[in-house]
């Protein structure tokens, strides 16, 4: 018996060996057979799917997070908008390539595919279509969606779809009662009195401060989405607006009368318009393509140049340390441009920030790292679709501020969140005792609420941090202290009302900041500027082939609730600052 085990052991190693080694033998072989460079076809059409989340950068999860994800069954597609920018220019000069097909819907993740982000990507678009014919198709058009797909010169929508036209929304969620029902006590510390950053955790509703920051923010960015739309599809910004107020979504039929599609068809229908714009033969099963993000593997490089013009991204909630890859480590960043400000080949630095900020301390250090490398090279910022409080506390020393009209800038000032469970433990038998040797030994304890002294202390600082944050803008921005002042008070304005104010200096997006960068460092057009790092799919990419299937999608008014509540989740997870002092723009602000 003993002899059995033993052979049978052995047996199941060796099976366990042959298994291992089989299966790393296939992944090499997949390698070497996915190693063989595809190439252009000629007379290719570009295919854009917007089935993804357009991020500034594209840095792979950890293992943990991919794990996480994997179990989730969260398969969103990530895409960096500089290389999807590039290869868009790219293709607009390459005679391999004769036209465009965009299809697919945005899926936005965090502080992905946002407004700002958007009309970056219809600038390239734009200057696509202005030498090459743009076909867009959907099923159903949501509204960032046609914000992209009207730029087509042939817009299409299904018979069985619609068109979503009908304004811009933002629906804050308020834990205030339910943390009350439950036991959770909430003090807060704050300066500026649209600071309203803590209000979701406090109130049951927006506070009239915030409810008049927030319409004006949302008024702003749709007369830009008006003028834009209007001017693509040859109406008047007021016959948009009546379309969203009185129609909001629109059938096909409706869309196409009201101008806003050129053509109501069936996907068989655009493929074979499609085959002929490629010459493809009718007999064949589609048309020569090449998928966008294939063309820019292949195809697309940083612009060739002498010089380089360096790009750090600030992405994501700012916090201490190096942070997830979802998030702006002010650890990381700071080492980031501490070594790009020791590189000679470094000729400027674009600090390109879509943060809705974060850790107050952290802002600092990587603000810190901003003026040091000012003195020796050129700082550029460039604003993406968030650049708010501890986002704009780390843009306010740069050389020049670039932003988009649609940007979320400004919310100078700061907070302190303080909760506690004394309640809620109480209420369910569970206690706290404690000894100390001094009256401030535990502040940031969770057991109990915070006794007036140390409200006063945390306060103290508080109002210090806001102090500091006025000083540095008003610096920075070389603008009199009283008038920060009178703009911060922790509001937030768009990227357009910013510049007005002074916040910010040019409209542009990250191209316009390389630029002015290579300009102000005296390199002219002699530059390239650096392109996101591409992430290392293939052997995630591997492990995904081997279950396609998919978690069936929530209705969106579901996701869009989980959503939010993941977003508060994850926004109190962040809240690592030791001091507990935090610059982190108003409720969050997620426009649909």
């Amino acid at each position: 018996m003993k002899d059995f085990l033993k052979t049978l052991v052995a047996c199941l190693i060796a099976l366990g060996i042959f298994a291992g080694g089989a299966f790393f033998l296939l992944v090499g072989f997949v390698a070497v057979a996915g190693a063989a460079k595809p190439t252009v076809p000629s007379k290719a059409v570009l295919v854009l799917d917007l089935d993804m989340n357009l991020l500034d950068r594209t840095n792979e999860a950890g293992p943990s997070e991919m794990l996480q994800s994997a179990l989730q069954g969260e398969e969103t597609r990530v895409v960096a908008l500089a290389t999807v920018v590039a290869a868009l220019d790219r293709a607009t000069e390459d005679e391999r390539i004769v036209g465009l097909f965009m299809t697919g819907n945005l899926n936005p993740v965090g502080y992905g595919s946002g407004h700002a982000a958007l009309r970056e990507l219809r600038g390239a678009l734009q200057r696509f279509k202005a030498k090459k014919p743009v076909w867009a198709y959907n099923l159903e058009w949501g509204k960032h969606d046609y914000f992209l797909g009207a730029v087509a010169t042939t817009l299409v929508v299904n018979p069985a779809g619609h068109v979503e036209l009908n304004g811009l929304a933002s629906e804050p969620t308020f834990f205030g009662d339910a943390f009350q029902k439950y036991g959770i006590e909430v003090q807060v510390t704050r300066v500026g009195k649209y600071k309203s950053a803590v209000e979701p955790f406090i109130l049951n509703r927006m506070s009239d401060p915030s409810r008049e920051q927030l319409q004006k923010l949302l008024n702003d960015m749709w007369t830009e989405w008006k003028a834009a739309l209007s001017a693509d599809r040859k109406q008047t910004p007021e016959a948009i607006q009546a379309v969203a107020d009185e129609k909001g979504l629109l059938e096909p039929e409706e869309a196409q009368e009201a101008g806003l599609v050129d053509r109501v068809a069936a996907y068989d229908e655009v493929l074979e318009e499609l085959k002929k714009l490629s010459g493809t033969d009718e007999k064949e099963k589609t048309f020569h393509q090449i998928p966008l993000d294939t063309y820019a593997e292949l195809e697309v490089r940083p612009k060739e140049g002498k010089h380089r013009v360096a790009v750090v991204y600030a992405e994501g909630v700012i916090v201490n340390g190096e942070g997830r890859h979802d998030q702006a480590g002010g650890d990381r960043i700071s080492r980031e441009l501490r070594k790009l400000r020791q590189d000679e080949d470094v000729k400027a630095v674009v600090l390109r920030v879509n943060s809705p900020g974060g850790s107050a301390g952290a802002s600092d250090l990587i603000q810190r790292e901003v003026i040091i490398t000012r003195k020796v090279k050129p700082v550029i910022i460039s604003m993406g679709s968030y650049a708010a409080s501890g986002g704009y506390w780390i843009s306010a020393y740069g050389d020049r501020i670039f932003a988009q009209p649609t940007t979320i800038t400004g919310s100078i000032g700061v907070f302190g969140l303080l909760p506690n469970v004394q309640k809620l433990a109480n209420t369910h038998g569970v206690t706290f005792d404690s000894v100390q040797t001094a009256k401030m030994a535990n502040p940031a304890t969770l057991t109990r609420p915070k006794t007036e002294a140390e409200l006063a202390r945390i306060q103290h600082m508080v109002d210090r941090v806001y102090e500091e944050f006025l000083t540095k803008v008003a610096e920075g921005r070389q603008l009199p202290r009283d008038k920060v002042h009178e703009i911060g008070q922790g509001r937030v304005w768009s990227g357009e009302e910013a510049r007005k104010l002074g916040l910010v200096d040019e409209v542009g997006g990250l191209q316009e900041a390389a630029k002015f960068a290579a300009e102000k460092a005296g390199v002219g057009s002699d530059y390239r500027m650096d392109l996101p790092e591409r992430p290392k799919p293939f052997f995630q990419q591997l492990m995904e082939s081997m279950d396609k299937k998919q978690k069936p999608r929530a209705h969106a008014a579901v996701e869009r609730v989980w959503s939010d509540l993941q977003r508060q989740v994850e926004m109190l997870r962040a809240f690592n600052d030791p001091a507990g002092v935090y610059a982190i723009m108003p409720v969050e602000v997620t426009v649909d």
